[in-house]
C-alpha cells in the first residue's frame, strides 16, 4: 500500500508518458539503433542534427491537462544514452548539444499546470563504454567492440551518479520510472537495492517502479490491460498499466496502427475499475511536436474527460458486481455505470434495489429512471419484461446512445451505502 503522502497516485488514475530523444529523428521506433545494430558513429549524425525547435513543454502540460492527465513523466535517457538534462558524467546531452536542458523545462511547465512530475531513467545505456555488451546491445555483431574491456562496476558508479543528479538538481520528483530488467541483466548488474536506497534517501516521498528487479511501490504493465485487480502473495498493489497510441514509444513515422479514442477512453475505465491507472504515451516528432494524430488522441480525451472527469479522478473499484458490458467506479456515495455496449432501453443491475437515490446521464445530467422488477409475477410477457432476480435494480434508457466516447450513468447512492 502506499503510503499517505503518496496517495495522489491513486487519486489522479490518469498521466502521461513522453518519449523523446535522437530516436524521434529517425522516426522508426525508440529501439532504432538496437533493431538496425547500427553503430554509435553511424547514430550519431542524429547527434549531429538535433534540433528540438518545436518542443515545448508549456504546450505539453496545457494538453495533459485538458485531456484529464494529473501526472506526467518524461524520458530523462532512454537505452540509447542520451541525456535530456545537464549531466557532470557525460557529455552526450542535449545541454550540450543544443544548450536546452529539457528535463528543467519539462519539470518547470507541468508544476506550473499543477501536475505531479515524473522522471524516466533507462538502467541500459547503449553509448556508456562500461556497459557491457548482451543480446540487445547495437554491437553484438562487432567483434571489435565485443573484444574492448568493459566493467560494470564502474557503469554502476555512473548510474548511481546520474540519478542522484535527477534527484538533487529539480526539486521534488514525484515518481521514477526505472526500465528496466531482463535475463542477462537484473538486480545485480544494476546494484538494485542500494540504489533503491540511494533514492529513498534523496527523495523520501517518492514512489518508484517495480523495474529494477525488486519490488516497487507500484507495478507496470506494458501494452496489455489488465483484467482484475494486481496482486502480490494475494494483497492487492498500486498497478499503472502503460500504453502507447501505435504500438511505438518514440515517434514512428509510418506507424498507422492507431488505437481509437473510445478503445482508450475504455482502458483509462477499465484501469480505474480494477484498482489501477493509465499511463498514456506520446512521442515527439523529431523537432519536439505532438504529431497530429496524437494531438487528436488528446483533445478526444478533453472533451470526454470535461464531462464525465468525476467517474475517474479520486475513483476506486466497487464491491459491486457490474453487469456484463459494463464496469463500475466509485467515488464515495456516487457509483459510476459505464456502458461499453449500449442496450436496449433496459439495464439491470444486481444487488442495487433499494439503494439508489437518484440516477442520471452524467454527460448532460439528465434523470434516468429506475424501477425494481418483480420476479414472482411471470416468467415473460409480451408486452413486458421479465422479472428479475431479487434485490436488482433495472435502469431505463433512451433507445438512442449518447454522443460521447462511453457513457456513463450516475447512480447516487443512499447515505448508509
Amino acid at each position: 500500500m502506499l503510503g499517505a503522502s503518496q496517495d495522489w497516485f491513486t487519486a489522479a488514475r490518469f498521466g502521461l508518458f513522453v518519449h523523446f530523444g535522437l530516436y524521434s529523428m529517425a522516426a522508426r521506433h525508440e529501439w532504432v539503433r538496437s533493431r538496425e545494430a547500427m553503430p554509435q558513429a553511424a547514430y550519431d549524425r542524429y547527434l549531429d542534427h538535433f534540433e528540438p525547435d518545436l518542443f515545448d513543454a508549456r504546450e505539453l502540460a496545457r494538453a495533459a491537462r485538458a485531456a484529464g492527465m494529473r501526472y506526467a513523466v518524461l524520458t530523462t535517457k532512454h537505452h540509447d544514452g542520451f541525456c535530456l538534462f545537464d549531466s557532470r558524467l557525460t557529455d552526450y546531452t542535449s545541454v550540450q548539444a543544443t544548450g536546452r536542458d529539457l528535463v528543467r523545462e519539462f519539470v518547470e511547465a507541468m508544476r506550473a499546470e499543477g501536475l505531479r512530475v515524473g522522471l524516466y531513467y533507462s538502467l541500459l545505456d547503449w553509448h556508456h563504454p562500461d556497459f557491457t555488451i548482451d543480446s540487445h546491445h547495437p554491437d553484438r555483431g562487432d567483434d571489435v567492440a565485443r573484444a574492448q574491456p568493459r566493467d560494470m562496476a564502474r557503469y554502476r558508479e555512473f548510474l548511481q551518479g546520474q540519478v542522484r543528479e535527477l534527484l538533487t538538481a529539480y526539486g521534488q520528483i514525484d515518481l521514477l520510472f526505472f526500465d528496466f530488467s531482463y535475463a542477462e541483466k537484473g538486480p545485480a548488474e544494476w546494484g538494485a537495492e542500494e540504489l533503491l536506497a540511494l533514492v529513498r534517501e534523496l527523495q523520501p516521498d517518492i514512489l518508484v517502479n517495480d523495474r529494477l528487479g525488486i519490488p516497487g511501490d507500484y507495478v507496470t504493465p506494458e501494452q496489455y490491460q489488465p483484467d482484475r485487480p494486481l496482486t502480490r502473495d494475494g494483497v492487492e498493489v498500486p498497478w499503472e498499466a502503460c500504453h502507447t497510441l501505435n504500438g511505438s514509444w518514440g515517434y514512428d513515422r509510418d506507424n498507422h496502427d492507431y488505437k481509437d479514442p473510445a478503445m482508450l477512453v475504455r482502458m483509462l475505465v477499465q484501469s480505474v475499475a480494477y484498482g489501477g491507472n493509465l499511463l498514456l504515451n506520446v512521442g515527439p516528432t523529431g523537432r519536439g511536436a505532438v504529431d497530429p494524430r496524437a494531438r487528436q488522441t488528446l483533445d478526444a480525451f478533453a472533451g470526454w474527460m470535461s464531462l464525465h472527469e468525476r467517474a475517474v479522478r479520486d475513483a476506486r473499484p466497487s464491491r459491486f458486481e457490474a453487469p456484463s458490458n459494463a464496469l463500475y467506479t466509485q467515488v464515495g456515495n456516487r457509483l459510476y455505470l459505464h456502458l461499453l455496449s449500449w442496450p436496449l432501453k433496459h439495464v439491470h443491475l444486481a444487488g442495487l434495489a433499494g439503494r439508489v437515490r437518484y440516477a442520471q446521464l452524467l454527460h448532460d445530467g439528465s434523470e434516468v429512471r429506475f424501477q425494481q422488477l418483480d420476479g414472482t409475477r411471470h416468467e415473460h410477457n409480451n408486452l413486458a419484461p421479465p422479472g428479475q432476480d431479487a434485490g436488482t435494480l433495472t435502469l431505463t434508457l433512451p433507445i438512442t446512445r449518447p454522443d460521447v466516447l462511453l457513457p456513463v450513468v450516475e447512480l447516487i447512492l443512499r447515505d448508509d451505502e
